[in-house]
């Protein structure tokens, strides 16, 4: 007992105990050895056993490295050129990585194991010559390998073969982001942390978190594993503390026994009656530290986590009891400069940064699962996630191996990212067709696994039977229509004469989950050809360029920056028309947008207000863009967009709350500007009270147009 109450007053006191110690850690970026197996001959020749002819730096790509094939092809506007972005080098197949490790003496005794943050697709690996156990391919999570139980300290060779050739059948033409040339490169090599690890015998493997909104309490579910060959006793520590200002809870202590293997032990951690939720206008995080005492001997692991409780009431979307509205884009794995996802803070913090300046609280991951980084990010933003297996696929259910590789996945992600309170949502995939009884059957699984999310069977889908109505058993739907009609400017638009006093309220009438709408926009900008020089990295922009050619044979190159603000301010309108649209629908739940940001794969989608590198082109400010997606949007609805003199302008007045909480006691002003922003009308309402969680109708605008004398 008092060990315990030692072991106590040194985590008050913020003394770090041993298992913290980065003398366990061991960092193996630098130069490593390298070689290129395009014959697929390594393993057969030993390669594993041998000195390997070139080298290469790690963490990185082959990619970074100018390693591959060098790019032949010229700025034409040819399909190989336009479909996307052009690797200056490729390379797809085995890759050997080796380097000289040593293992320090204090290590002595413990378990070793390498981590491999971000690997596409597959790895293996040898100590000495002789191979790991085992086999790592996950598109998402880390990949890990423990070394012999009776490595020495002293110097071993380390020798690592990656495989990014496709692996199972997760998309029509190889357009899953977690894998593709579209967005992301199929790059070989390593991202972010690459390091060798040393635990005890006995040591803290994994903390899940489970938090009880409610109660609040947090339960934690810890895995301990026992590499011994006795049970032994020990006692865990948990110890929560809130990032945002470092203040530590008390510590509250377990004392149990651990049988030789693994070990799961649920213990209900009282977070007391100052508990504070995580939202997003109050994203406060906790970080739990579960120490393993056992001797002298202690081992620990973090976990971050927010106390949020995801649910649904009805169509409404509900976060700890408030209702929330989805304002969200795609993220596609698009960074330009790399091909690959950052896997640190910085290269995420621009994206999530410039998002939350538009008035964004929300992205969608097409097709994959980003690093840590990205939810640590959002945790601390205050960010919606929805996070999708990396599946894009119209063979659904079809191959017995792809099946069990997307379990697999799903398992990891879960376990990996599960407890980022920014890990809202998730989805098998995008527009997945054709075997709903598989996707319907692996939502089920994925949602039995894990409850602090909500899950969905598919991010809408063109199977026919399918996609206008959500399947049973779904928490929340993406949709471009339902059974009753569109729910995206795209499919009405084109057909009606501009209006502003509709929504969307007959399609999703009686819709029993949340509805998102789905990949909303897609409004073609043309080209920033300033944007060219940008591109100092791995990708050429032979598609801009080869626009940029056939405007100057054309005698056109003039006229671009023309036709950038024209065809962007047209978009811009179309976005705000579809964004208040969606507001406007009572039972809506938010909208993603394809994009806020261009998308430079398939035929070269430039659909953003900004471009790939998450810049401004010009078309629309920050500040103005968010006058119609924030948390708090007045709204117009009047029927047309053109009038006569002769005309009375009359308008309904309302304003979208999605604010922390309700607005009292404040006077709604309005302004109606002619030509040369001259006042026609004006005026203001009072409004005593505008409920948060939904629109309010203010009042009317009625306004004579005759003082307007100039177009």
């Amino acid at each position: 007992m008092k060990r315990n109450i030692l072991f106590l007053l040194l985590i008050l006191f913020g003394l770090i105990p041993e298992g913290f110690s980065q003398e366990y850690v061991l960092d193996l970026s630098g130069t490593w050895q390298f070689a290129m197996d395009s014959k697929d001959v390594g393993e057969q020749e030993c390669w594993f056993e041998r000195s390997l002819e070139d080298v290469i730096l790690l963490p990185g790509t082959t990619d970074l490295a100018g390693k591959g094939i060098p790019n032949e092809l010229s700025p034409a506007l040819e399909k190989p050129q336009m479909l996307h972005l052009t690797r200056r080098h490729s390379y797809v197949g085995p890759a050997w990585y080796s380097r000289e490790i040593e293992i320090p003496a204090s290590w002595k005794g413990r378990n070793v194991s390498l981590y491999l943050e971000r690997v596409m697709w597959q790895s293996k690996v040898w100590i000495d010559g002789v191979a790991l156990e085992g086999v790592q391919e996950s598109l998402t999570t880390p990949h890990r390998f423990d070394l012999p139980s009776d490595i020495r300290p002293g110097k071993h060779r380390l020798t690592i073969r990656i495989d990014n050739r496709k692996q199972y059948d997760i998309s029509v033409k190889d357009l899953a982001h977690a894998y593709t040339n579209d967005t992301q490169i199929m790059w070989n090599g390593v991202l972010g942390r690459l390091e060798l690890r040393a635990e005890n015998q006995i040591s803290v493997e994994d903390v899940q978190l489970y938090p009880n909104v409610s109660q609040k309490k947090v339960r934690c579910v810890v895995t301990v594993s026992n590499f011994g060959k006795k049970e032994k006793q020990g006692t865990l520590s948990f110890n929560p503390k809130i990032l945002t200002d470092g203040r530590a809870l008390s510590s509250q202590l377990l004392t149990t026994s651990f049988r030789p293997g693994k070990n799961t032990i649920t213990y209900d951690y009282d977070m007391g009656e100052n508990t504070v939720l995580w939202n997003e206008f109050s994203p406060v995080c906790y970080q739990m530290d579960v120490i393993l005492t056992q001797g002298k001997k202690t081992s620990a692991f973090s976990a971050r986590f927010g106390m949020r409780n995801l649910s649904t009431s009805g169509s409404v979307l509900m976060n700890n009891g408030d209702r929330i509205y989805l304002r969200g884009t795609l993220e596609c794995c698009i960074f330009p400069l790399t091909g690959t996802p950052p896997t640190d803070k910085e290269g995420w913090n621009k994206v999530f940064s410039v998002a939350k300046a538009y008035g964004l609280n929300h992205l969608r991951f097409h097709s994959w699962c980003p690093p840590q980084a990205a939810f640590e990010v959002a945790d601390d933003m205050g960010f919606y996630l929805q996070v999708e297996l990396p599946l894009w696929s119209l063979t659904v259910g079809k191959d017995t191996t792809t099946n069990r590789f997307l379990h697999e996945e799903a398992d990891r992600i879960l376990k990996e990212y599960g407890n980022h309170p920014s890990f809202c949502l998730m989805s098998v995939g995008n527009e997945l067709q054709p075997d709903f009884d598989f996707l319907n059957n692996l939502r089920s699984y994925m949602k039995s696994k894990d409850n602090r999310h909500l899950y969905t069977t598919t991010t809408f889908t063109f199977e026919k039977g399918h996609g206008d109505w959500p399947e049973t058993g779904d928490d929340f739907f993406v949709t471009q229509w339902t059974k009753k009609g569109w729910v995206r400017g795209q499919g009405i638009f084109n057909d009606e004469s501009p209006c502003f006093n509709k929504d969307y309220t007959s399609a999703v009438d009686g819709m029993n989950v949340p509805l998102i709408s789905h990949e909303i926009g897609q409004y073609a900008v043309y080209p920033n050809l300033k944007e060219i020089e940008k591109y100092k990295g791995v990708l050429d922009p032979l598609n801009f360029k080869a626009v940029r050619a056939d405007l100057q044979e054309k005698g056109l190159l003039s006229k671009a920056d023309d036709y950038l603000n024209a065809s962007g301010k047209l978009a811009a309108i179309l976005y705000k028309e579809e964004i208040e649209r969606a507001l406007k629908t009572p039972g809506f739940s938010g909208f993603q947008l394809l994009d806020l940001h261009d998308f430079p794969g398939q035929g070269t989608a430039l659909v953003g207000l900004l471009d790939a590198f998450w810049d401004s082109k010009g078309i629309v400010a920050a500040e103005d863009f968010r006058n119609f997606c924030s948390p708090v949007v007045p709204l117009t609805r009047f029927p047309k967009a053109v009038y006569t003199n002769n005309e009375l302008f009359e308008a309904t007045v309302e304003i979208a709350n999605y604010a922390a909480s309700d607005i009292d006691n404040k006077k709604i002003l309005w302004n109606l500007f002619g030509p040369g922003r001259k006042s026609v009308a004006s005026g203001y309402f009072d409004a005593a009270h505008i409920e948060k969680g939904k629109n309010s109708v203010i009042g009317k605008i009625s306004a004579s147009l005759n003082q307007v004398t100039v177009a």
